[in-house]
């Protein structure tokens, strides 16, 4: 994962969620643009119980 995003998977999920929120039309132009691996970030968060959900842009 790239040094932009918080290691601590809850702090991430905060940071996706609001970048998603704000700023990003989905996860993969977040991705893009933060130069991160969308893989890397949906397991990150699914082994919290985290699942991207597209039609809300959102993970939940």
């Amino acid at each position: 994962m790239t040094d932009k995003l918080p290691q601590d998977k809850f702090m991430l999920l905060s940071v996706i969620n609001t970048l998603l929120r704000d700023k990003y039309s989905d996860l993969d132009a977040l991705c893009d643009d933060l130069d991160a691996e969308t893989d890397e970030i949906t397991e990150a968060l699914r082994s919290i119980g985290y699942e991207y959900d597209r039609k809300l842009n959102r993970f939940c």
